[in-house]
Order: structure tokens, then sequence, then C-alpha cells
């Protein structure tokens, strides 16, 4: 006999069906569609509610400015360097902690006006119709807000609920913060404006703002932030960089918000304070210079005052008020001399008193200017300039590096370097002065005695005159320098100036990106389900299709039987018109194929052994109507009920399952008594009976093999309704009889692997002439692609239409208007 199953080769195996999930997902159209408009209903809420956020920006210029009182005729001089190194410094001075504290400390951003919002409480800033003067010395309460409303033109009244009884405040003045006890409960109070407010949590005076009315009954609040965290905020808000590379000098500020006017004005009091304290450092030198300058005549000022008392008292009691010709000269003389030694001596009181400073002092940034006292030496000046602009650099550099930095290192190096080379010139310019005043005064003595022939009441008037016209000149010099002085610091304009301030024209808007948002859900909303749906795709161990069949077995599908709703088994006796049974007479016909090329025996009739993986795949279902289907056609057949372990065939004939094949095996009954003639013509029925305590042991037992071999001989149709395969071995037992083997595989039911295990039975010979009959079969587009055989019955109506199969009854309202859309879309 001819086996057709000889010819096995290996499945393609399991692999991902790319086909079959894209059509799953079109199945699931309405999940995605779902889905994406959850997305987008979840984008609309989100855009509604978030705040618009805004950047704006300003340029600043920094630069050397040259004074324009520096002249050639000018005696004071100050040095403070080019612009190289100062960008880098004032980029880092505005990221500091110490800047942001003076910005929003002068802004009292701290403070904020609020209106409540449809979404949340809106900071309204300028917007609001009142202004509030804090009390600085006093604490304002932290957290909850301060709600005001209006009463009337004249009157407000403040409102809060407090939950406890103690609350934090802050103090402005110092931003220190402590504990305040507050009244439990509603608390209402009405003020006048103006009227001073002091309460334990607010300390104010409340005014209307100019051009603003405010409405009747209108709520509003004055909300405090913690100092410290707002100055945090607003130091890693602000971002500077350079305008661009050719422009190196001229840099970008700009700081991102929800409040464009609270944005414009913090850029442009950033700009102010920054140019403000830039000047005072400039004019940290002429400063110091004047304060010298203003020390010095202040002496000099007491001296010559001294000596005009003097002058005048001498003359009033000696009444000499000349001398002669040649003594005048003399004394002319003797008064440049002692101009010169005070010029002299001057200088060398500076140079005294810049050496004991630079040997005490660690600050050299209070450091006069040399040409204040008239030294003109270079290499002083220099060195003066030099400490002086590194002095200032590490004062700056303390605003925003911690003390142990290597720049503070070399910094000091500098220093040193540059004070020990000054007090070196400092010890040979003191020698040189001191050579000249010791010339000086060997002079003035010869001079001097050139006068003692005088009379001794001219002699002191020489000598009064001499000390007043001494201070008089002296006193002429400082006061010419300290005008020069206060000239140049008057003159002085800051290095930062502001190219283009921040102004609010009506742009800036950088975010939400509500397009995005949409765009985002758009994604989201399709992908999300996507996942979930591939997800289960790869988790579904169940088959669905005929497709799936053919990939993951190499077993033939010998036909589709469709899903239908009857009252019990019997549908090819009683709907013969059905779709169903038009199923089984191809199956039957597909059998045919199978036995021709098993070739024929006279007298012996032909076995089908159906089995299943496991139960409930409609194994006795099928059983029932292939039995039916051949005894329609004029076979005489058999329906040999073996599965012992759980009979159900006798439930469909009216007939009772307390005799049986279980019977006939253990001895107990004959052939005839447990054959029973069925109301189908051409039909026995041999129920399984009770059922055994070993079925299988009965199964391979003599009796069976004596049953089959007497019912082959009856019967030209012998159908065996098996036990299923994938759960007890007897339907192994029972392939030895069987000349064709139906598989049922039951759609969306029968799990994966379980062909694994027929198709290891199958190659190893175990099973033969065995194939696969679908059941549950629909026709889906998301299935069933590519399958060639052809049988399409089951489904429905089938494609034959009403004209040649009979329909389960009358379609309820619902599925003809289905039908009716499908047929129409």
């Amino acid at each position: 006999m001819e086996d057709y199953d000889n010819d096995y080769s290996e499945p393609r195996g399991v692999t991902f069906d790319f086909r079959g999930f894209l059509f799953k997902a079109l199945n699931l159209w309405k999940l995605v569609l779902l889905s994406i408009g959850i997305a987008l209903v979840i984008a609309y809420l989100i855009n509604v509610r978030k705040q618009n956020i805004y950047r704006l920006d300003s340029l600043i210029s920094i630069e050397s400015e040259q004074n324009p009182f520096f002249t050639a005729n000018t005696s004071i001089s100050f040095n403070w360097g080019g612009v190289s190194g100062k960008v880098g410094k004032i980029m880092t001075s505005i990221k500091t902690r110490t800047h942001n504290e003076l910005v929003v400390d002068s802004l009292q951003y701290y403070m904020q006006y609020l209106e409540q919002g449809k979404y949340r409480m809106e900071d309204i800033y300028k917007e609001a119709p009142f202004v509030v003067n804090l009390d600085k010395t006093k604490g304002q309460i932290l957290g909850p807000p301060v709600g005001i409303r209006f009463i009337n033109d004249n009157q407000f009244e403040i409102f809060m609920d407090f939950a406890v009884t103690v609350a934090t405040v802050q103090r402005p003045s110092d931003k220190e913060t402590y504990q305040e006890r507050v009244p439990q409960g509603v608390f209402k109070q009405t003020y006048n404006f103006g009227q001073t407010i002091s309460l334990p949590f607010f300390n104010a005076t409340i005014s209307p703002r100019p051009n603003h009315i405010p409405e009747k009954n209108a709520e509003y609040f004055v909300g405090f932030l913690n100092f410290d965290g707002v100055v945090n905020g607003f130091q890693n808000g602000i971002k500077i960089e350079p305008f661009s590379k050719e422009s190196a000098s001229v840099l970008k500020l700009s700081l991102i918000g929800n409040n464009k006017s609270k944005i414009v004005d913090y850029l442009n009091a950033t700009t102010a304070i920054l140019s403000k304290m830039e000047l005072d450092r400039k004019n940290l030198y002429a400063t110091n210079t004047i304060k010298f300058i203003d020390s010095s005549l202040s002496a000099v000022n007491d001296n010559l005052k001294d000596v005009t008392d003097e002058m005048n008292t001498f003359r009033r009691q000696n009444k000499v008020f000349d001398v002669s010709e040649e003594m005048q000269i003399i004394s002319e003389k003797l008064k440049e001399l002692d101009i010169q030694k005070e010029t002299e001596q001057s200088k060398l009181n500076y140079l005294n008193a810049l050496e004991n400073y630079l040997r005490t002092k660690t600050d050299y940034t209070k450091i006069a200017a040399p040409t204040s006292a008239g030294i003109e030496e270079v290499n002083i000046l220099a060195s003066v300039s030099k400490i002086t602009a590194l002095a200032i650099e590490r004062q700056n550099l303390e605003y925003t590096t911690k003390e142990g930095s290597i720049l503070f290192k070399e910094i000091d190096s500098q220093l040193n370097s540059e004070k020990n080379v000054l007090l070196e010139t400092i010890d040979a310019t003191q020698g040189t002065i001191r050579l000249q005043l010791n010339t000086m005064s060997k002079i003035i003595g010869n001079l001097e005695s050139q006068l003692n022939g005088l009379p001794e009441d001219q002699q002191q008037f020489l000598k009064i005159q001499r000390k007043m016209n001494i201070s008089q000149q002296a006193y002429d010099i400082y006061l010419s320098k300290r005008g020069e002085a206060a000239i140049v610091k008057a003159a002085n304009v800051s290095d930062i100036t502001s190219i283009d301030e921040a102004k609010d024209i009506g742009g800036g808007l950088i975010g939400p990106n509500k397009s995005l948002n949409y765009m985002m859900a758009l994604m989201v909303g399709f992908f999300a389900p996507m996942f979930l749906i591939f997800i289960i795709f790869l988790l579904d161990s169940t088959i669905h299709g005929s497709d799936e069949v053919e990939r993951l077995s190499n077993i033939p599908i010998l036909g589709l039987i469709g899903k239908y709703n009857y009252k019990n088994n019997l549908v090819v006796f009683e709907k013969p018109k059905s779709a169903v049974a038009e199923s089984f007479r191809s199956i039957r016909s597909s059998l045919q194929f199978i036995y021709k090329k098993q070739g024929k025996k006279e007298g012996r009739g032909k076995t089908i052994m159906i089995t299943s993986s496991v139960s409930g795949e409609g194994k006795t279902f099928c059983s029932v109507n292939m039995a039916t289907v051949y005894a329609l056609s004029g076979k005489k057949t058999l329906l040999l009920g073996l599965d012992l372990r759980k009979p159900k065939i006798f439930g469909d004939f009216e007939i009772t399952n307390d005799r049986g094949v279980v019977n006939y095996l253990i001895g107990e009954s004959t052939f005839d008594e447990i054959n029973y003639q069925s109301l189908i013509e051409n039909l026995d029925v041999i129920p399984s009976g009770p059922v055994p305590p070993n079925p299988s042991e009965l199964l391979m037992g003599d009796r069976m093999k004596t049953l089959m071999e007497h019912v082959r001989s009856t019967y030209d149709i012998i159908v065996l309704d098996t036990p299923p395969l994938g759960l007890v071995t007897d339907a192994l037992e029972l392939t030895q009889y069987a000349d064709a083997t139906l598989f049922m595989v039951r759609l969306d039911y029968t799990k994966k692997g379980m062909l694994a295990l027929i198709n290891a039975k199958y190659k190893m010979g175990e099973v033969k002439n065995i194939s696969f009959v679908l059941n549950f079969y629909k026709h889906k587009t998301n299935h069933n692609y590519g399958y060639g055989y052809g049988y399409g019955y089951g489904y429905g109506y089938g494609v034959y239409g009403n004209a040649y199969h009979e329909g389960n009854g009358k379609k309820s309202v619902l599925k003809r208007f289905k039908k009716f859309i499908k047929n129409n879309t």
C-alpha cells in the first residue's frame, strides 16, 4: 500500500508573521483610533492648562572708556587696564549669587501680585490695580498668598484662611526666616488705602496704582516666596553669551519666564546694577586718591591758618612790614628752596606711608595715586597701577570663586612679585630724595647765615613769612590736584553700556509648543496601541488561520468547517443544504483520494480515525457528521466511540451509554448487544460504554483487534471517535487501525505548540495518512491569505450564497445591518 506520508520535510518553523501582524492591527483599527483620540484630548488639556513661556534678551557692550579729561597737562593719571579678560569677569559676575541677590532685592521679585485664573493663580505683576509698599523690617508670610478684596474706592479687605496656628515668615531687610503665630481659621479685616497694615503675617501699606481702577468685590492676592529660592531660580535661568565671534566684547543676556514684563525689568535691572558696580570699582582708585589729598589738604590748611595768625600777631606787636631789597632777594631764594624741600618731603612721606601700607596691609585696593604726591617715577607709577588692578581683580574673583582656588594663588603670586619690585623701587627712590633734601638743607643753612646780620625782629618776620609762603604754596598745589582728581572721577563712565535694552515688542513666545504636543499625541496614540497589539501578537500562541497551520506543519489541510450554531451535532442530517454539510461532503471527497492511493481490498471497510490535541476542538462533532455524510451517500457506516474516558456520541442519537465498546472488550457483551441502529439510514452507532479504570490496556488487547476485524468485514466505512492525542496515549494505540486520520484544529482555540507534538509523531511514523481539518473557520481578511485549497464552506452562507446553502435561521436586525454595511463598503 502506497503511503503519501513518506515525503516528509521540516516545517518552516516559527517566524514573525509581519503580514499577519498588519492584518491584526487593521482588524483592531477602532482601538487605534480610540487611542489617538484619547491622546489628542490629553494634549489639548495639557495645552490649555500650560502657561505661555517667553524668552527675551538684551545686548550690552564691555569697553575700556577713555576719560575725556585725560590730557597732557593732567598731573594725576589713573590706569584701569584694557578690555582683555574683562568680558569673562562680567560673564561670571552675572551668574553669581551676589549679583542676582541685588537684582531680586531691588525689584522685590520675592513678592508676587496674583489673580485667580481658570486653571491656576496668574502672576499679573504691574497689571495689578494696587501697589504694595512693604515694611521690610517686619516679616511677611511664606507660602499661602494674602487675599485682597476691594470693597469700594477707598477701602479693601484682607482675608486668609489659616489651617494652623503657626506660619513661616521672612523679613525682607535681612532675609531672616522665623515662625510667627497666626489666627487659626478664617481671618478678615478692613483697611483704608494708605493705612499701615501691621499683622503677624503681613506688614505693608497698600495704595491704588495710577491709571488702574479696581472693580468692586474684585479679589487679588499677594504671595511671598523664599528669597533664596527666587535668587536661585534667576541665577540658573539667566543666560549670557558673546553676541558673535566678531564682536566678543558684545554680550547677549537672555531670560525665560512666564511674564514678559518681569523678564524685561530683570534684564534691564541686571545691566543697570552691573554698570553701577563696575563704575564704583573703576572709581575706587580715584576715590582713594581724593581721600588722601583731602587728608593732606586738611593738615596744610590748618598749618596755613596757624602761620597766618602768627604773622598777624607779629605785625601788630612789632610794626615790621618789609625788609631791604637785598634781604628780600635772599628771602625769595629761601622760599623757593623751602617749597622744593616741602615737595620732596611730601614725596618721601608718601613713599614712607606706601611702604608701611604694603608691609602691613593685604587689601591693596585703597592705594592713592603716586602723582597725588608729585611722584613721577615711571616704575613706581606702573607698579602701583598693576598692584591696584590685581587687587581689584582678586576682589572681583571673591564673588565668583571659592577660597583656595588656584586662581587666587596665581593672583597672590603676581601681587607678591610686583610688591617686592615696588618695595625695592621705593627704597631706591627714598635714598635719592633724602640726598636731595640734605643738599637743599645745606643751601638753606648758608642763605639763613646771611640773614643773621639783620635785626632780630626782621629775622623773625622773614621766618614767619617763609613758613606762610610754604604753606600757601602747598595748599595751592593740593587744592589743584584735588580738583583734577574730582574732575577725572566725575568724567568717568562705566565700562558696561546697554546697546539694546530688553523690551516687550509682542514676540518672544517659545512654549508650550502646541503643535509638537499634538504631534506627540498622534505618535503616542498610534504607537502605544500598536505596541500593545505587537506584544499581544507575539504572546498569542493560538492558531487563527490556515496560513499559520501551513507554516508550522507539513501535514496537509484536508478541509475547512465553519462555525454553525445548532441545537445538536446532527447538522448534516437535519440541515443537509447547509454550508457545514457541504464542508463534510468536501472532506469525504478528499478522503476518496487517500483511499484510492491505498488501493481497494474486497470485503474490507475503510476506517477514519478522528482525533485532536485537546478536548473541545470539535472531534465528536466531526465524527458524528462524517459518519452521517457517508451513511447518507449509501455507505454502510459505523460510528465507533473509542473515547473511553469522556464518552459523548450517544446523546445525539438518543441512545444510552450503559453498554458499549468497554463491555465488549471486557467480554461482558456481544457485538450485537452493543451495536445500535440509529435514526439515520445505513448508520450504526456503538457507544463507548461505562468509563473503565484502564482504558489504554483495553484498547491494546486482543478483543480490540477482533472487534476491528469484524467491523471491517461488516461495514464500508468505520468512523473512530478517539480521545485527544495531546492528552492521552489511547489514540496512538488506535492508529494501527486507521486508514486515514483526521486531526481537528479549532481556530482561535488550538495552541501552536500542539502542532509540534503531532509533527514529531508524524516524522517518527507513529501516525500515518494524517490530515488537518480546520474547525470554526471564519473567512476574515486578516487570516488565510494565500490558502489555496479553495474550501470556502462553513462560514455564514458560504461562497455559493442562498441559492445553494441553507442558513441557520433568521438573522437578527443587527446582523442584517452589519451585512448591509459590509456589502456597501
